[in-house]
């Protein structure tokens, strides 16, 4: 049986240097929990592992998407389900590959609450031209209006919904108008058998603006004017990955809207703002064992939990 470790929390809090550690000295891989890193050519902007330290501790579930393509949390629960539950059982005895434990690394909530949890996740892929016509209406009529259709067709989705959150309205909407069946009624949690691990890392706010501040340096020296003005010309501007956390910023400076120092500004201003939306969700999950990354021996202080964890 699999044992699974979770090393999740905020941007920049140093997920990826401690897996590193952490699988090199358990001679394991990482599968990553990235809702970005899944996307092909992508890679400073979404601090996406570099080469050097993938060939130091083979990395999973990166780059497995073309940027024009949509990866859903259903599709990235299968993929991660293959990896830890499939091949990883059959490979375990003989490959380095997937040794157990795995380590399940990121910031991304909803992937790791699709593994922890064993979400169940309606496989309906989007259905543009019903999006379209629900998106006309939204238009037209207002997300109330298409808020009352969902509770005329789907009270129980409803009630867990936000009236004023289109995203998950329309997506409720479309799982229940392509299946017939409502969406809550093929929602839950089937939780895997396996052991599992969480590590949360955390910092002081300060801290964290800090490290923020640091890392969007870092990118910029790296290049990342360069590779979104790559990904621009490649992709054209209306790609949605262009209009995510950092690469919005940089597009809109290469569009002339704004100058350099300004889209640095708004991307610190706006990964502080994702970070704290980051911190809110994984506190509520009382599984997690939580960190400080300022403590000197923060790596001696995991090590001891993983150890009495993989001893039981």
């Amino acid at each position: 049986m699999p044992k699974l470790i979770v090393i999740c929390g905020a941007t920049a809090t140093g997920k990826s240097g401690l897996a590193l550690e952490i699988a090199t000295r358990l001679n394991t891989v990482i599968l990553s929990a990235d809702s970005r890193q899944v996307y092909r050519e992508f890679d400073i902007g979404t601090a996406k592992p570099s080469p050097t330290e993938q060939n130091l501790v083979p990395h999973y579930l990166i780059d497995i998407c073309e940027p024009t393509e949509t990866m859903t949390v259903a599709d990235y629960q299968d993929a991660a389900r293959v990896l830890i539950e499939g091949k990883g059982e059959e490979d375990r005895e003989s490959s380095r590959e997937f040794m157990s434990p795995l380590l399940l690394v990121g910031g991304t909530g909803l992937y790791i609450k699709s593994i922890v949890r064993g979400m169940k996740i309606p496989r309906v892929a989007p259905n543009y031209e019903l999006r379209s016509h629900l998106e006309s209406l939204s238009a037209s009529w207002g997300q109330s209006h298409l808020y009352e259709i969902l509770q005329q067709v789907d009270p129980k989705a409803a009630a867990k919904i936000h009236p004023h959150d289109p995203i998950r309205t329309l997506r409720a909407l479309e799982v229940y108008y392509v299946t017939g069946i409502p969406i809550s009624a093929q929602q839950g949690e089937n939780p895997p058998n396996y052991p599992i691990f969480q590590i949360g890392l955390d910092c002081e706010p300060a801290h964290l603006t800090q490290r923020i501040a640091q890392r969007t340096e870092k990118m910029l020296q790296d290049g990342f004017v360069e590779e979104v003005d790559y990904l621009c010309r490649k992709f054209g501007e209306e790609l949605p990955l262009l209009n995510t956390l950092g690469y919005q910023e940089i597009r809109q400076y290469l569009a002339g809207e704004m100058d350099l120092d300004k889209a640095k500004e708004l991307t610190i201003l706006h990964t502080r703002q994702f970070a704290k939306r980051q911190r809110t969700w994984f506190r509520a999950y009382p599984e997690i064992e939580w960190f400080d990354v300022e403590k000197s021996n923060l790596f001696e202080q995991v090590w001891q939990q993983i150890e009495d964890f993989l001893q039981k």
